[in-house]
């Protein structure tokens, strides 16, 4: 079981808690685990990817094991510890912003 832990907004959506666990069939991947979030929660459809493209929205970032996997291929696969349950896929919505 893959652990997901979802931006507020998200789990507004999804109608769940902040960690969810997901069940991925193949090789654990960013896209893998986002194929098998959205079929679970149907509301998260076009969320977190652009529902044509399949990108990741531009205020949307993926961490796991301390690092920024944002920027990484959907298809490179997930670290161990990820894909074991020892920690957890994070969603994060960026915050943008500046001085005044």
């Amino acid at each position: 079981m893959i652990r997901v832990v979802l931006p507020a907004h998200l789990r507004t959506l999804a109608r769940s808690g902040s960690e969810v666990t997901i069940e991925v069939g193949g090789q654990a991947t960013q896209r893998s685990v986002l194929d098998a979030l959205e079929a679970h929660y149907p509301a998260l459809l076009g969320t977190i990817r652009d529902h044509v493209t399949g990108q990741r929205r531009p205020f949307v970032r993926f961490f796991a094991c301390g690092e920024d996997l944002s920027h990484e291929s959907p298809d490179t696969p997930l670290p161990e510890a990820v894909v074991t349950g020892k920690e957890p896929f994070l969603i994060v919505g960026a915050i943008a912003g500046g001085s005044q």
